[in-house]
């Protein structure tokens, strides 16, 4: 139990109604989750607006609510604090109910398009190996030392990220490595916060459907920089063009990393091949089973966190030649009859274009290269004929499918894409809505030493259509249908 005014700490109130000695034994900013002595935040969100529930809380119990409208009419049993940004409020309450167990945990939140659940699943199992206990947080799986818990989205609401971090620190975890995205940062979310460090991967057009426009997006991603203290470190890829936007203002201080540019982490890609890249990393040997150079990106990432976090260069380098690939990141195996399916969570142009680059690296030039690529439902549209582009560019066969639809027409979805490809090119490509059939199609044509790149989904298990989750595995479908296929 905790007072509404030690809750309150830190926040800009403009007007109180009521009592903030008020006892408060529960937070909520979803009106299904009020029980007794709560205090609700009616955060006006992207769908709905918490104003339109804060009747609904009151009888479920709450004695206490945040909002940034009044409402016209109020209980006298109830306090109400209007401030100028409830998602803010929250995120600052939440540290103060939970307290602020990001002090006691060393946090470090990595941003970026492309790679953030690399790098946080890859920083996760470099400190287990190094027997340190380890949080993390990220799109696919939370984890707290060896124990999962479930994901719902890439960075959790205010109140949960507290209360996993609560159950960290409470666990004698001493590291947690976080996925920041664009989202959570500008929604509030990761408010409240001290993190160690903060880590910027690259950025490319994504979310534009949310954001508006590319330069609202970079300001997302910047958010989290302008959270750091004094006391961390902001680690950027020095290759990208807009990494000293990131650090403008930045209170940490500044460190660097790249394979093309001066910086303070620098590596070399001297091999690269299905069995691994062979690194040349601030002057050391490193064999690791990660591919592409995309993955020598988030390999130096992750050895630069640990540097700045004081871990020792040997034992971190010996680690690092153990770490495999994440779940859905350039997953691959072999056929029977000897053909290379990869599956890759590829979502953006920009991660397409790195993988296909990959295989067009490591391919011989004898084999077809298939790519069975779609693009998500009820989201930015800009990107759907830039995707379809890349893929005829790089593809010798290319089918355009569903990824996950949602409420969007697939053969709408499609039909964006296909004005990505030039006359020429639409001669190699095939369209077909069902993904199941599109990677059995992939597989049925697929010849011994040929490539299939199956895109867009990796690690998910479902698909979502019309507001439905159905079971689906991309790779357990490539699995099924090469085999299926070979007899």
């Amino acid at each position: 139990m905790k007072l509404l005014k030690d809750i309150l700490y830190g926040c800009r109130l403009q007007e109180v109604e009521g009592s903030t000695n008020t006892a408060i034994e529960h937070i909520a900013n979803d009106s299904r989750d009020v029980r007794p002595f709560t205090l609700f935040f009616a955060v006006p969100g992207t769908r709905v607006n918490g104003h339109e529930f804060i009747d609904q809380a009151i009888r479920a119990g709450a004695v206490a609510v945040v909002c940034e409208t009044m409402p016209e009419e109020r209980s006298h049993e109830v306090t109400y604090v209007k401030v100028d940004d409830a998602a803010k409020s929250l995120g600052l309450c939440a540290a103060n109910y939970f307290d602020h167990p990001s002090e006691k945990v060393k946090v470090v939140g990595v941003t970026g398009t492309n790679g953030k659940t690399t790098c946080v699943t890859l920083l996760y199992k470099l400190f287990r190996l190094l027997n340190q206990p380890t949080g993390l947080l990220s799109t696919v799986v939370n984890k707290i030392n060896d124990r999962q818990i479930p994901a719902t989205h890439t960075t959790p609401d205010a109140i949960s990220l507290q209360r996993l971090l609560r159950e960290m620190a409470d666990s004698g975890i001493e590291y947690c490595f976080m996925e920041a995205s664009s989202h959570a940062i500008h929604q509030h979310r990761v408010t409240g916060l001290k993190f160690a460090g903060g880590v910027f991967t690259n950025i490319s057009r994504d979310h534009l459907d949310y954001h508006g426009t590319f330069n609202n997006y970079i300001k997302a991603k910047k958010g989290l920089f302008d959270l750091l203290p004094s006391s961390a470190f902001a680690l950027i890829n020095n290759d990208d063009n807009h990494s000293e936007v990131m650090v403008q203002n930045c209170k940490g201080r500044t460190c660097t990393f790249g394979l093309k540019t001066m910086a303070d982490y620098r590596a070399k890609v001297l091999e690269n091949q299905f069995s691994g890249l062979h690194l040349l990393l601030d002057g050391k040997d490193l064999y690791t089973k990660l591919i592409g150079g995309f993955n020598a990106y988030n390999l130096l990432a992750v050895y630069g966190v640990a540097m700045e976090l004081g871990m020792d260069q040997l034992d971190v380098l010996t680690s690092m030649s153990m770490l495999s690939n994440v779940d859905g990141r350039f997953e691959y195996f072999k056929s029977q009859n000897d053909i290379t399916a990869i599956v890759d969570y590829a979502h953006t142009p920009d991660a397409l274009e790195n993988v296909l680059s990959t295989i067009q690296d490591i391919r011989s030039g004898n084999e077809q290269v298939i790519v069975v690529v779609g693009c998500g439902g009820d989201r930015d549209k800009g990107k759907r004929p830039e995707m379809a582009r890349i893929a005829a560019h790089f593809g010798d066969r290319v089918i355009l499918t569903s990824d996950n639809p949602r409420t969007e027409s697939p053969e709408a979805i499609i039909a964006d894409m296909q004005e990505g490809i030039d006359p020429v090119a639409r001669k190699k490509c095939f369209s077909i809505t069902d993904r199941r059939e599109a990677i059995r199609m992939a597989c049925s044509i697929a010849e011994p030493k040929d490539i299939i790149l199956v895109a867009g989904k990796g690690h998910e298990k479902y698909q979502e259509i019309n507001g439905e989750r159905h079971p689906f595995d991309d790779l357990e479908i490539v699995q099924e249908s090469l085999k299926t296929a070979a007899n």
